[in-house]
């Protein structure tokens, strides 16, 4: 089971390489067969729609450069809340923007140490 921060920031890091890639063999690896993921947008998307996504390029990334990062190691699992700054592109457009991330990493229904849910919120600069 998940015992050390640093396994988790491990893990972590090859996420972030593997959506820069993307890799959709260690997306795959990372990634629970029962994933739940939820966006900014309210929408649910499986461990395949969210695959098919990368793999179709609807959105690419070009940057991805993580801040403030917090881990909450529980008995069973993890939670990781992540500010990430993307730059990229959704569906051809260009995107420049911070999302916030939340992941559970917990052992899967494949038995390994995988992402079960995941959450993303929009960071929205206030204006003066």
């Amino acid at each position: 089971m998940i015992t050390t921060q640093a396994q988790i920031v491990e893990l972590e890091e090859r996420l972030r390489q593997a959506m820069l890639r993307p890799d959709l063999v260690e997306l795959d690896a990372l990634i629970a067969p029962e994933l739940l993921f939820t966006n900014h947008l309210g929408q649910v998307f499986s461990k395949q729609e969210d695959l098919d996504a990368h793999r179709t390029g609807q959105f690419k990334f070009t940057e991805l450069t993580p801040s403030d990062r917090q881990i909450q190691i529980n008995d069973g699992f993890t939670v990781v809340s992540v500010l990430m700054h993307i730059v990229g592109s959704y569906e051809g457009t260009p995107v420049e923007q911070d999302i916030r991330f939340t992941r559970v990493w917990a052992i899967s229904t494949s038995g390994s140490i995988q992402i079960i849910a995941g959450h993303t919120s929009e960071i929205r600069s206030q204006q003066s």
